[in-house]
């Protein structure tokens, strides 16, 4: 099972801020660093000091990290045009010596796109369709030849698809509950199958809707990575996690409902259960990101069963 680190900086987190977690989650042998894309604060945080955008924030620690898998979960396709955005993520994956991951979903968080003049479309899985046909075919054309594309919502013309990754296939992330068209994406374009924030039975069952609309499209099902993201609160002891989970703002037994949360023996158990589900690959949301003792506790005590 790989343990990844998932933050979420749009509720309060500077770059040094997260270069430090960053650091914390190579050295501490974590597999990846991932960070959401959002722009604005969610629930009761003030977002102080402001949001960092996602592809400048990965750009850095590429530089500046030297193992660690550097990721989305997920960019916005309303975010940015696709063009423009295979671009950026082939230059951060040059300037990590070939480490970076792209999930991509359609965007959802109206308030954020209104605080910053970003147009909210009301069709926007059509879009995030046209998106991941244009970034994958950009990438996979051969150099000295050219993309063209025309869609109902993006047009390329004469593209010399540059500039290339530094990997042969940058993998591509898709997730989400959707019962039909996001299984059938997942089997056209991913390299792993993300499913976030679900119970383990809800986990199995979208995994095995998945697994189908693969081998419908006649690509074998285990071709597919099918992780899991959870929140993550672990504490030596009851009293440890209580105080964890306070400092997040949430309790203790909706956080072991609902994610990975307890001592390390009850955290090493619930992900047994994702396991048996079909997950090899978790997010852990670690929404405090100036506790490092909590990290080094995770790879200590949970990360070392899992081996």
């Amino acid at each position: 099972m790989d343990l990844r680190i998932f933050t979420e900086p749009q509720q309060g987190a500077t770059y040094d801020t997260l270069l430090t977690v960053a650091k914390a989650t190579e050295d501490l042998g974590f597999d990846a660093f991932f960070r959401s894309d959002h722009y604005v604060a969610m629930g009761d945080s003030d977002g102080l000091p402001g949001p960092t955008d996602a592809w400048i924030t990965l750009a850095g620690l590429a530089r500046e990290t030297k193992r660690i898998r550097l990721g989305t979960l997920m960019t916005a396709a309303t975010f940015r045009l696709p063009g423009v955005l295979a671009i950026q993520v082939a230059q951060v994956d040059q300037m990590s010596g070939g480490r970076v991951e792209l999930g991509l979903g359609a965007g959802w968080f109206a308030e954020e796109h209104a605080a910053y003049g970003i147009p909210f479309p009301k069709e926007k899985f059509g879009r995030l369709e046209e998106q991941l046909e244009i970034v994958t075919g950009l990438w996979a054309t051969d150099a000295g030849k050219t993309f063209d594309f025309d869609g109902e919502h993006y047009q390329l013309k004469d593209s010399p698809g540059l500039p290339k990754p530094a990997q042969a296939k940058i993998p591509v992330l898709i997730g989400g509950h959707g019962a039909s068209r996001t299984p059938r994406l997942a089997a056209r374009y991913a390299d792993e199958f993300n499913m976030p924030f679900s119970s383990v039975e809800d986990t199995e069952r979208q995994f095995g809707r998945v697994r189908a609309a693969a081998e419908k499209a006649g690509r074998s099902a285990d071709d597919l990575t099918y992780s899991s993201a959870l929140v993550v609160c672990v504490g030596k002891d009851d009293q440890e996690v209580a105080r964890r989970a306070a400092s997040i703002g949430r309790e203790v037994d909706e956080l072991k409902e609902n994610g990975l949360a307890g001592t390390p023996a009850e955290v090493v158990e619930k992900i047994g259960r994702y396991a048996e589900a079909g997950s090899t690959r978790l997010y852990l949301q670690v929404l405090d990101l100036h506790d490092l003792d909590h990290l080094e506790l995770i790879s200590a005590q949970v990360q070392s069963q899992l081996q």
